[in-house]
């Protein structure tokens, strides 16, 4: 159970960096958009219980095997928000940016990351329910000794349901914690963002 939070933070940081970084490589090109996107499309179809137990062949029954079916979890949903993201300022706001002279780097950081944020956190509050999904899954079927997935597996085997069910409900909890920690670090990062003067008035 030790390395479950290395293997989340880590899978978790990994996969949604690497999608934000791919996304605007997408965003500048043409071709990556008709040739990623499929791709990832392809991959997320892919059922997760299937991939785990040949990403735990791969790298073994360490930590790394976890957090490869973790990057494998959040990285598309994270790459599918933030391309949309990028695409949401109009194109009013992009000409005048390019009125000031603004550079493709000044007018990304300015303005269209800023905008892209609300669909940046939808994808991070996706994906902290989904890589704990993958690193339990990667207990699952590749921990022999320790993790949540493998007192799952051994509580099914021995028929002790109430285990099994407790581990259900803390992953639960885990989850939820999560879930409200990145809310509310976006409702500080996007409290400008109209989305949250709404739920304000609410």
């Amino acid at each position: 159970m030790q390395h479950r939070p290395i293997s989340y933070g880590s899978g978790f940081v990994i996969g949604c960096s690497s999608a934000v970084l791919i996304a605007i490589l997408i965003d500048r090109s043409s071709f990556l958009t008709r040739g990623l996107l499929p791709i990832g499309n392809f991959v997320a179809a892919l059922p997760i219980v299937g991939i785990a137990p040949i990403l735990v062949n791969w790298f073994g029954f360490d930590w790394h095997s976890k957090a490869a079916v973790v990057v494998v979890m959040v990285f598309f949903p994270m790459l599918v928000n933030t391309v949309q993201g990028l695409r949401e300022s109009d194109q009013m706001q992009r000409d005048l940016m390019h009125t000031y002279a603004a550079s493709y780097w000044s007018t990304l950081f300015k303005l269209r990351l800023p905008t892209a944020m609300p669909f940046v956190f939808n994808g991070l509050k996706i994906a902290t329910t989904l890589a704990l999904i993958g690193a339990i899954v990667a207990e699952y079927f590749g921990s022999p000794t320790r993790g949540m997935g493998f007192r799952i597996s051994t509580g099914v085997g021995n028929l002790s349901i109430d285990l099994v069910w407790a581990e259900i409900f803390v992953a639960a909890i885990v989850g939820s914690v999560l879930y409200g920690t990145v809310a509310l670090l976006e409702r500080a990062v996007t409290f400008w963002h109209p989305s949250q003067r709404v739920k304000d008035r609410t």
